[in-house]
């Protein structure tokens, strides 16, 4: 059986430490697993990754970043990640569909319809079975960031910083059975324990092979 799992949250928040820990954990116990992430995870992702985070002196609209993480998330669901799940493996992907609604349609103010049936085209339909949101304020989150160059969005306001938190609130309000809301401010450790029980859980009903 095939589980997939996706984790989101604000920038900063450690979602892509979690997702790569919850990989290590499941490759130590020989249960198949693929890790992946957006946008990227193909190389027709990478180039759209970086004209969307690192493209300077070119305004890129809102309806066009949505197109084009929708483009990406095509290839990763087509190329990567329903193949392995058809293969019965355990798909953990860092961002999906959902940063995009928090991204594109609670942050930038996009129609939420729109969103939701071009998301929806993208993903073919392909939703997760549990979503971890890593939650923590927007202005904790980037702090953490320190001074390394940002990207484009790293660069908003806080105020959009604080749009996408509170739509991912509201999605995981909204749907409490896929989301898993965990408080980011814990320890890496203590992150990583509540994240293995729900996880643990799923395994144990999807017949696969857990500790």
């Amino acid at each position: 059986m095939s589980l997939f799992i996706t984790f989101e949250g604000v920038e900063g928040c450690g979602k892509s430490v979690q997702a790569k820990a919850l990989y290590r954990r499941l490759s130590q116990l020989a249960i198949p697993v693929v890790l992946t992430h957006e946008p990227g995870g193909t190389p027709l992702g990478m180039r759209i990754a970086r004209w969307l985070k690192w493209t300077e002196g070119t305004d890129i609209s809102p309806l066009t970043e949505l197109l084009l993480f929708n483009a990406s998330r095509a290839q990763s669901v087509t190329w990567i990640i329903q193949p392995n799940l058809e293969n019965g493996k355990v798909v953990i992907c860092d961002r999906y569909a959902d940063s995009t609604t928090a991204y594109q349609g609670y942050g930038r103010g996009l129609d939420l319809e729109v969103v939701t049936a071009i998301n929806n085209s993208a993903t073919l339909g392909l939703k997760p079975d549990l979503t971890v949101l890593l939650d923590m304020p927007a202005e904790a989150g980037l702090a953490r960031k320190g001074a390394r160059k940002q990207d484009r969005f790293e660069q908003e306001d806080i105020a959009f910083h604080q749009r996408v938190r509170e739509g991912y609130l509201k999605m995981a309000t909204n749907d409490p059975q896929r989301w898993l809301v965990v408080d980011a401010s814990q320890s890496k450790t203590k992150i990583a324990q509540i994240i293995w029980q729900r996880v643990s859980q799923l395994l144990s009903e999807w017949g696969l092979k857990r500790e």
